[in-house]
């Protein structure tokens, strides 16, 4: 910046201040500018060939998440160690006619039980065909090839099984694939070419979105090119650290980053254009215009992106291994993707200069320039909202909480626990399988529970599980290593509630039986999961809020305005969460998964202060220029504009994730976007405000930003600073 720029009206200079002029002067200078870029043309080019690669290191195998001391766990290492070959997973081939099989249906069977010997799609000998009492269904149980490291491997296994299973049947027979492999293989497939779907579909909303909001045929595209390049770069850094320092990458966290890098980032950009725009208008040099843009944003934006990754990286102390590899990949989403709207956006619009704003070019004004920052000026929407505010603080804030507290009796609807049929948005195969083995043979035969003890105790094992109810029969295999392997055959669907009731009775069978007993299986599975995360929900609950709070602290200086932020966004996260069911059971979907509760919480609290840090950092900055009451006031009405797009921006984004034929994807858009309008438009812009009018100047304690307020401030007059924007 040249030393004959104007002083931007604010507080006094400070660290914050000069590092981020420093900043700003680089991304902005007339020279550094083309460093800046060629910087992130080199980092594009790289990120971008290596972002294409992500789906390779997914992992996509739930066993592969869970904690390493879970009993199902240790089970599978006992299994790999003395019983199956190791990277093996079984499907079941199921068969049916609803008039009854035919000598021809079952003479196909047994052809395909050698064909699939023969031509090495199964691993081993194939398990016996097993036909059910009414003779209208038969099963083969196929030990598949699978691999950690290459989804395409089982994914393969699972097609070749198919063909194999299908090609020559008998015209009316049905055949399909079910079991863990055929689960497994279901959601490798929805999740296969998702990325560039749901960076289609992210891109095109957002697009849209900004068109709308700038009203320019040029300069939407701006900021959605810097979004979707560092969308680029962030993917490319994942994928390194997947590839290389181990980071777990599961469908799940590769489609968050997607559509969390592409909402926060519009987020930010929309935040920084503002404030250019009205720059313009003070500083006839646009590069001027630009470096006191990004020095006043920067601090908010650098807040923000610290909060959201500081707290997501909490989830690197959660236990099963899918929470823990989500942290690094968001926390590194964000702050790439802060980068990228901090030096490459400001970079790309300063070198195109202001034609970019066509037709509505913001032309320089002296007035502007040598304007008072307390001048007021237009009357505005959201000064009438500011207005409304102000007369009655209390009865607004009072109201705001009943709605969420209504909201909140939504929490009593939540039903946790999915069974594989309620997962998918569409009819798969493994769904449709499991559906025809219900129908003719105990609903747990496609999953046995895997239940392994040592020889010495195999026979109390065998006795006490057939004292357990809920256990259909239990079928005895030794291995030469001193171990027994029991097949355990549930009355109950492997990935039903009961189930799981059922495998902790046999847990609590074997307590006292000898010969270190483990219960695995894909009802251990699903039991061991909602444990892990009902762990993880008390450890990681209380310290995201300790990481938010510290980061209010730090921010804002002050102890009772964090600590009513925090309670502000626990409070709107229960009320999203208790709209957010209401409207699940209303789509007929009202089974969550538990993990569910833990993704929103964390997103919610972090994103949902977002708001809230635009909102107070500006009203600390007007309050020490116009005392507390206008300074609140004046803030909330020159922010309410780009904030409302911001929150709806993102609210947009999220709700994208329901072109994943999931339901947990569905529903996890659902939650965030419901939570996103409710902190835009209820917590930031009534309560907030609200409250802090209410409270008075203390809510900045033990700060004084007031005290440097002028004696006799002017009255709030439901308008705004033309300059005001975060």
């Amino acid at each position: 910046m040249s030393s004959h720029s104007p002083a931007l009206p604010g507080p006094p200079e400070g660290p914050t201040r000069r590092v981020a002029a420093r900043y700003a002067a680089v991304v902005a200078g007339r020279r550094s500018k083309w460093a800046v870029l060629a910087l992130w043309v080199l980092l594009i080019a790289v990120g971008g060939s290596l972002a294409a690669k992500l789906g390779e290191v997914q992992d996509n195998d739930p066993q592969t998440w869970l904690p390493a001391d879970a009993q199902s766990t240790r089970a599978i290492d006992v299994a790999e160690r003395h019983f199956a070959e190791k990277d093996t997973s079984t499907a079941v081939v199921v068969y049916a006619r609803d008039t009854g099989l035919t000598d021809a249906d079952l003479a196909k069977v047994e052809a395909d039980r050698g064909a699939l010997r023969a031509n090495g799609v199964a691993v081993g000998d194939t398990g016996p065909a097993v036909l059910s009492d009414d003779r209208k269904a038969v099963y083969v149980s196929v030990s598949l090839r699978t691999d950690t490291s290459d989804n395409t491997v089982l994914g393969d296994s699972v097609d070749d099984l198919r063909e194999t299973a299908r090609h020559g049947a008998p015209p009316g027979l049905e055949v399909r694939i079910t079991g863990e492999a055929g689960d497994i293989a279901d959601f490798i497939d929805v999740y296969s070419g998702m990325d560039g779907a749901l960076l289609g579909a992210t891109l095109g909303l957002v697009a849209l979105l900004l068109l709308v909001t700038y009203r320019s045929p040029v300069l939407w595209l701006v900021p959605l090119l810097a979004v979707a390049l560092g969308s680029q770069v962030a993917s490319g850094v994942v994928y390194l650290l997947a590839k290389y320092a181990g980071l777990v990458v599961d469908g799940q966290s590769a489609y968050v980053l997607i559509v969390l890098v592409m909402g926060v980032g519009t987020d930010y950009a929309l935040l920084l254009v503002a404030r250019y725009r009205e720059e313009l208008r003070r500083h006839a040099d646009r590069h001027e215009a630009m470096a006191y843009a990004v020095a006043r944003c920067l601090p908010a934006l650098a807040a923000s992106a610290a909060t959201v990754a500081l707290a997501t990286l909490c989830l690197v102390f959660g236990s099963m291994n899918s929470t823990r590899g989500l942290g690094p990949v968001v926390a590194v989403g964000v702050v790439v993707v802060f980068l990228a709207m901090t030096s490459l956006l400001p970079t790309l619009l300063v070198v195109l200069g202001r034609w970019v704003f066509w037709p509505f070019v913001p032309r320089h004004e002296p007035d502007a320039a040598a304007g008072s920052a307390r001048e007021p000026v237009r009357r505005s929407a959201w000064g009438r909202v500011a207005g409304l505010v102000g007369r009655r603080p209390r009865a607004v804030w009072l109201a705001a909480v009943a709605v969420l507290a209504a909201l909140l009796l939504g929490l009593f609807g939540v039903r946790t626990g999915q069974t594989q049929a309620e997962m998918f948005t569409k009819d798969v195969d493994s769904v449709a399988g499991q559906r025809l083995l219900s129908a003719h043979f105990p609903a747990g035969s496609s999953a046995p529970a895997d239940v392994y003890v040592r020889d010495t105790g195999a026979a109390a094992a065998k006795a006490s599980l057939d004292q357990v109810h809920g256990v259909n029969e239990a079928t005895v295999e030794r291995s030469s290593q001193g171990w027994t392997h029991l097949a355990v055959v549930l009355d109950a669907a492997p990935d039903s509630g009961t189930a799981r009731h059922t495998v902790e009775r046999i847990r609590d069978a074997l307590r006292g039986v000898p010969g270190d007993p483990v219960v695995g299986g894909q009802s251990a599975v699903a039991l061991d999961t909602s444990n892990a995360q009902g762990d993880e929900e008390a450890l990681l609950i209380p310290l995201i809020l300790v990481v938010v709070l510290l980061m209010l602290v730090a921010l804002l200086r002050a102890l009772v305005a964090p600590v009513m932020l925090l309670l502000s966004v626990v409070l709107s996260y229960g009320s999203a969460v208790g709209a957010a069911v209401l409207l699940f059971h209303a789509l007929g979907y009202p089974h969550i998964d538990r993990g569910l509760l833990l993704f929103g919480f964390l997103f919610l609290v972090a994103l949902g202060v977002d708001y809230t840090i635009f909102l107070m950092t500006r009203a600390k900055e007007e309050v020490a220029l116009r005392g507390h009451r206008e300074g609140v006031l004046t803030a909330l009405t020159v922010t309410g504009g780009v904030i409302t797009s911001a929150g709806l921006v993102l609210a947009a984004t999220f709700s994208v994730l329901a072109v994943v034929p999931t339901v947990g994807a569905l529903q996890q858009g659902l939650l965030v976007a419901v939570g996103v309008l409710l902190d835009t438009f209820l917590v930031r812009s009534l309560l907030i405000p609200a409250l802090s009018l209410d409270l008075g100047p203390r809510v900045w304690r033990p700060g004084r930003p007031e005290a440097d307020a002028p004696s006799a401030p002017p009255r709030f007059t439901e308008t705004a600073p033309e300059h005001a924007h975060h």
